[in-house]
């Protein structure tokens, strides 16, 4: 998350508090901003970027992957053609 929404999430919590601890509007903000930091740095992200680049590693690799299985469906259709033809070859000598 961009420090940009960090700050304007901080931002927004500390307005949402009640009235009364407005005074306290500028300690709670940066309490806010240390928390979520903290709190979203542990957590295990990706950039928008990263995860881009994979999304389109693993559309290659789906295409790979079809064709492949077309090739290999080919590949066994045509080896059962051709047990098919030597069967009928050994039946009739």
């Amino acid at each position: 998350m961009a420090f940009e929404s960090i700050d304007e999430l901080a931002r927004r919590l500390a307005e949402s508090v009640p009235q009364g601890l407005r005074s306290v509007k500028d300690d709670l903000e940066k309490n806010f901003r240390s928390v979520l930091q903290s709190g979203l740095g542990k957590l295990d992200l990706v950039t928008r970027e990263e995860f881009e680049v994979q999304e389109a590693v693993l559309a290659r690799t789906r295409q790979k992957l079809e064709a492949l299985e077309k090739r290999l469906e080919s590949i066994e259709a045509a080896k059962a053609a051709t047990k098919k033809k030597s069967k009928k070859a050994t039946r009739r000598k």
